[in-house]
C-alpha cells in the first residue's frame, strides 16, 4: 500500500462523471457544456480498470488537474497473491482499492457560466485464480482467471450542498445519492522467476504480466451504460539482500531494490493522459520470521514514478506471511 502524488495535463479526467448525467437531458435553464454522453460513460468505466487490474505503478496514484491545481482523480489499492504451496500449486490473489473522484465542469444557460464541483468515491474489489505450471528449476507459466466488482457513489452531503446551490439547474436533483455498479472478467498468464540463496539471504524476484479485463456497468442512477475492454503489460524485478552484518530481530537486515514498467493498452489508454508508467524504488526489509507472529517480513520502499506528461513519488509498505 502506499501513497503518490502526480501532475498530468489530461484532457478528459474532469468530465468522467458527466457518464452519469446520460438521462438528464436539459430542455432550459443551465445545461452542461461539450458533453458527449457516450464516450464519456465507457471513460468512466474505463477509469475504473486501474483499480481492476493488479499493478504495482498505478495502486497508489494522484493527478492533479493542471488548469485548477485541484485534485481530480486519487487512487489507493492494498492487494497482494501467493502460491498455496510447491505440492499445490494454486495461485491465488486479490486486491480492494479506493478512488476518489474530484471533477470541475461547466454549466451554462447560453449566457451566464458556472463552474460546478462534484464529489465522488470509487469502491472497487479484485480477485483472481490460477495455476503454477513449472517450465525450469525457479521459473513457472502461471495462467490466471480475474474476476471484478466495484461501485461509484456520490458524497451525498457534499452532493446536497451542490443541488442547493444549483437548484435551477434541470434535472440535477438524481446527484444526490447518484450511483454506478460494474462488474468485470477478465484473465492474465505471467512468467515469474522467484531464486532464494539460503545461503547469502539473497531473493531475486522477476515478473512479466500481461492483463486484459473486460468490465460492464450493471445498473446505477438512471440506468447509466458503459464498457471497457482494458489490457497492461507489466514487467516487475525486485532484489533483496543483506545490509553489511547489520541485524535486527535475529535475522539480516536487508536492503530493497526494485523497478517496475507498465503499459496501458485497450480503452483506458489515455484516459489519465498516459500511456505507460515506470518505477524506481530502494527500501528496507525487517525479518520476523523467529517470532511467533504471523507476518514474516515487513518492507517499506520509496519510489520515484515516471511516464508520458507524469511524474511523482510514492512510499510503499509491504508484508510477507
Amino acid at each position: 500500500m502506499g501513497i503518490g502524488y502526480f501532475r498530468s495535463s489530461f484532457k478528459k479526467c474532469y468530465y468522467i462523471v458527466f457518464a452519469l448525467l446520460l438521462s438528464a437531458k436539459a430542455q432550459g435553464a443551465f445545461q452542461l457544456r461539450d458533453v458527449n454522453p457516450q464516450e464519456l460513460a465507457n471513460s468512466i468505466v474505463a477509469l475504473m480498470s486501474f483499480s481492476a487490474i493488479p499493478d504495482l505503478a498505478s495502486s497508489s496514484l494522484a493527478v492533479n488537474n493542471a488548469q485548477t491545481g485541484n485534485p481530480a482523480i486519487a487512487m489507493t489499492q492494498f492487494g497482494g497473491g501467493f502460491t498455496v504451496s510447491s505440492t499445490a500449486p494454486v495461485y491465488l490473489e486479490g486486491a480492494a482499492a479506493y478512488s476518489r473522484y474530484d471533477p470541475k465542469f461547466i454549466a451554462t444557460d447560453g449566457t451566464e457560466t458556472r463552474s460546478v464541483p462534484l464529489k465522488w468515491n470509487s469502491g472497487t474489489l479484485q480477485g483472481g485464480v490460477g495455476w503454477d505450471f513449472e517450465i525450469y528449476k525457479d521459473w513457472v507459466i502461471r495462467p490466471i482467471f480475474n474476476f471484478s466488482f466495484g461501485m461509484i457513489f456520490s458524497d451525498t452531503e457534499i452532493g446536497a450542498a451542490v443541488i442547493a446551490d444549483y437548484k435551477d439547474m434541470e434535472n440535477i436533483d438524481f446527484l444526490d445519492n447518484g450511483n454506478l455498479t460494474v462488474g468485470g472478467l477478465g484473465g492474465a498468464v505471467m512468467l515469474a522467476y522467484e531464486f532464494h540463496d539460503d545461503v547469502r539471504g539473497r531473493d531475486v524476484d522477476l515478473q512479466i504480466r500481461y492483463s486484459y479485463m473486460h468490465l460492464q456497468s450493471m445498473g446505477g442512477s438512471r440506468s447509466v451504460s458503459g464498457y471497457s475492454d482494458s489490457e497492461t503489460a507489466n514487467i516487475y524485478y525486485r532484489w533483496r539482500a543483506p545490509l553489511g552484518e547489520w541485524r535486527m530481530l535475529g535475522e539480516p537486515f536487508r536492503y530493497v531494490l526494485e523497478t517496475s514498467g507498465s503499459h496501458y493498452m485497450g480503452d483506458q489508454t489515455g484516459v489519465l493522459g498516459f500511456h505507460y508508467l515506470a518505477t524506481v524504488g530502494a527500501g528496507f526489509e525487517l525479518d520476523s520470521s523467529d517470532y511467533n507472529v504471523w507476518v514474516t517480513r515487513t518492507r517499506l520502499v520509496g519510489r520515484y514514478m515516471f511516464g508520458d506528461n507524469v511524474t511523482g513519488w510514492s512510499v510503499g509498505l509491504a508484508c510477507s506471511f
